[in-house]
């Protein structure tokens, strides 16, 4: 691939790769994570507006809603938990309302509001220890995505402590939206991977279906098949990467906001194939929590979605995850 002249100021975070073809291929950070755009477009033009776009409204995005800066509107919520109603915009509302569905249809298991429970169980430390009884009590009395009360234009948490973080949501509600965004320029074949969430629509540059590799849990670094990304999204969650060791025992970084504590029922990594990334990603981490009876049961209600878990070296599927394999 030979890298483009620069058509605007984003080439030097975000320069396009120009393939054979008309494929493209844009690299970029965001969201904590490797992001990466794989599309053809009619013409150059529309691939640099489409690049532009997508970059331009994935930084965007951050600065609004991520919990670790300081100006974003979900920072400005959890400072005035307790004390004032916070605005916020028509997009954070759309997010809040999935949020309201996710956590209705996985039985509370995905809660957004679980930031308490994160702050105690942090596992980011530079020396991570396992919080006190007293400390978890505390933390999980701030936990209930039932709590935070909504109107028309602003929402308000109404417990001093309280602390909203859309990390269960965030980078694949961005996914499907910057994917949709690509209609707008013309473009029908496209590949939106941010950290691993990913969704295909169309073709890939072998014509072919898009496929999506899945690491092995296990054997780390090797594949143990692959999936179909056609005009669908894939999301893996596991506990094999982040986590801390304290005392000889493994703490996964996965949280059950039921309980206030790490799972620890030998789930590695759930992988869901669904028509957007917003599902996949919430029912993977669901899937993990619940374990492969209850969490896969979960899955096989959820119109279009497969998907499997691997426990303790075994892999569970759900009854026509088969039909999706590559």
């Amino acid at each position: 691939m030979v890298l483009s002249p620069p058509p605007s100021k984003l080439d030097a975070a975000a320069p396009i790769l120009w393939g054979k073809d008309d494929w493209c291929r844009v690299n970029f950070r965001a969201m904590g994570s490797a992001c990466q755009l794989i599309y053809r477009a009619p013409s150059r033009k529309q691939a640099v507006g489409y690049r532009d776009q997508a970059v331009d409204w994935v930084m965007d995005f951050e600065r609004r809603y991520s919990r670790y800066r300081e100006d974003s509107m979900i920072s400005a919520i959890n400072r005035a938990a307790g004390s004032e109603w916070v605005e916020v915009d028509a997009e954070l509302e759309s997010i809040f309302s999935l949020c309201d569905h996710y956590h209705w249809s996985t039985g509370g298991v995905f809660d957004p509001s679980s930031l308490p429970l994160m702050r105690v169980w942090n596992y980011q430390a530079e020396h991570p220890v396992v919080p006190t009884e007293t400390q978890i009590a505390q933390a999980l009395a701030l936990v209930g995505w039932h709590q935070v009360q909504r109107r028309p234009g602003a929402v308000f948490l109404p417990v001093q402590g309280m602390a909203i973080d859309l990390g269960g949501i965030g980078k694949e509600y961005a996914v499907d939206r910057v994917l949709e965004q690509a209609a707008g320029y013309g473009i029908t074949d496209v590949m939106v991977d941010f950290g691993r969430d990913v969704r295909g629509l169309g073709h890939s540059p072998s014509q072919s279906v898009w496929r999506v590799g899945l690491e092995h849990p296990v054997e780390l670094g090797q594949c143990w098949g692959g999936v179909l990304a056609a005009n669908r999204a894939v999301a893996t969650s596991g506990d094999y990467l982040r986590g801390f060791e304290f005392e000889g025992r493994y703490y996964s970084h996965i949280l059950d906001p039921r309980t206030g504590r790490p799972i620890a029922n030998g789930s590695q990594a759930a992988t869901i194939v669904a028509p957007s990334c917003t599902e996949a990603g919430v029912l993977a981490t669901t899937v993990l929590i619940l374990g492969p009876e209850e969490g896969l049961a979960l899955v096989e209600r959820s119109c279009f979605a497969q998907g499997c878990l691997w426990q303790n070296g075994v892999r569970h599927d759900t009854t026509r995850f088969a039909s999706v394999l590559a």
